[in-house]
This record gives structure tokens, sequence and C-alpha cells, in this order.
């Protein structure tokens, strides 16, 4: 399997290209703000053919290049329906402070063909099996998707804005919950095998046995406490 991920624009927000090969159709995991090129020398580099874009949520530092990606690759785009209009309205997405920042500077909208995400469900996408697990507490529809353990590849887990390297997404943002983001770790994340590599929406890779054991908010979940007994800071826009 072939995984090429990078960090893009002003928030080093993590896209990834995932394909079974080299020279092979794959998918694009989080195009956001200035993803564009970074897409293209990707797929230039190991020859691949994009057939899907597939969004973890809807904040326009996850978004803002799905319309010149899916546009240049003629593919859909698939979102939870509770996100799905933040890629056309950002400001109301994140809060007038900061959306008014970024709509001089970003063009908004939705791609051509855009399919709804549901939790529980499987992808069959570039010859990939990606599950869909609904992971509210970001925003309203935020989502992970796993990937099967193959061969003597470890299980690989896209948490997008749940779960990072020692912390988790912030909760401050309209649609944000505190409670919500507790509820969804223990539920998505804790039942991972700790051989699961997660590959997150910001920062480096980590797996799910090393959260467990250093990651203050997975190991007070795991204990059963709640967001008030949790004081760490968090990350992401």
């Amino acid at each position: 399997m072939l995984i090429a991920g990078f960090p893009a624009g002003a928030w080093g927000t993590n896209c990834y290209l995932v394909a079974p090969a080299a020279g092979e159709e794959c998918v694009i995991i989080d195009p956001g703000h200035q993803a564009t090129a970074g897409v293209e020398e990707a797929v230039a580099k190991h020859r691949l053919k994009p057939v899907a874009v597939v969004l973890t949520h809807g904040h326009i530092d996850h978004v803002a290049s799905v319309v010149p990606v899916c546009g240049a690759h003629d593919v859909p785009a698939w979102i939870h329906p509770e996100d799905r209009y933040m890629m056309s309205d950002p400001e109301k997405a994140l809060g007038r402070s900061i959306g008014q920042q970024l709509m001089g500077e970003l063009t908004v909208g939705e791609p051509d063909d855009v399919h709804e995400l549901t939790d529980g469900a499987r992808l069959s996408l570039a010859g990939l099996e990606l599950t869909v697990a609904h992971a509210p507490g970001h925003t309203r529809g935020s989502v992970t998707f796993g990937m099967p353990e193959q061969a003597d590849i470890p299980p690989v887990f896209f948490s997008g804005d749940l779960l990072f390297a020692g912390s988790i997404g912030r909760t401050d943002l309209p649609g944000g919950d505190s409670a919500e983001i507790l509820r969804s770790l223990a539920r998505v994340c804790l039942p991972l095998d700790d051989s699961t590599v997660v590959l997150s929406g910001h920062g480096p890779q980590t797996t799910i046995g090393r959260e467990r054991a250093t990651n203050p908010f997975l190991r007070e979940v795991a204990a059963g406490h709640g967001a008030d007994d949790i004081t760490a800071p968090r990350r992401g826009m």
C-alpha cells in the first residue's frame, strides 16, 4: 500500500493520497488550504489516478482545495451531511472573527459531485476499503476513516481532528462539544488495536498504543473521566 502525505497551507493540515501501490488509482483525504500543488506533485511522482476525495470534516483548512482538485480529476467528494454546508460557508463554520479573515483569500463552494457519508459505511474506492465512523465533537459532522490490517501492514486510522499525537481537536468553534468529543474518543478510538497507525489532520503520525499510554485525553477517557477533569491543551483550527 502507498500512503503519500504532506502538510499544506497556513495551518499545516495533513493531506493524504492513498493507493494500493504506485501507478494505480488513489483516494485523496483532506485537500485543504494550498494543497493543490502538493496533490499534483504526488499524483505525478507516484503515477496515480485519483478517483475520489474524502473529507474528515468541513473546516476550511481541510476542504479549501476540494473544488480545484475534484475539478482537475473529475472526481466526487465525500463528506458527512452535517458538515456539508461548511464548504460553501466557512464563516458560519468557524465563527465570524476567523471566517472574515479568510473570505477575501479563498474561493469557496462545492464541487460538482458530492456524496454524503454515514456512520459505519464501507467505501470501496481505488481498490481500498475505508470504514467510516461518525465522530462528532470537533464538528458535528466529523468522521474518521479506518483501513484494516493487510499482510504485514498494520491497521491504519485517518483520525482527522479527532485525535492527534498527544492531544485532540479543539471544541470552541461552532459545532464543537467537549463532552461529545470525549464520547467519540471512547467509542471510536478505544476499541482499536494498539498497533493501529494513526494519521491525523495535523502533526506527526502515532499509534493507538502510544496514545493510549501517553495522551492525557485518551487516558482519562479510558479511566471513565469527563471533560471537566482534563485540562491539557487541544490542537487544530
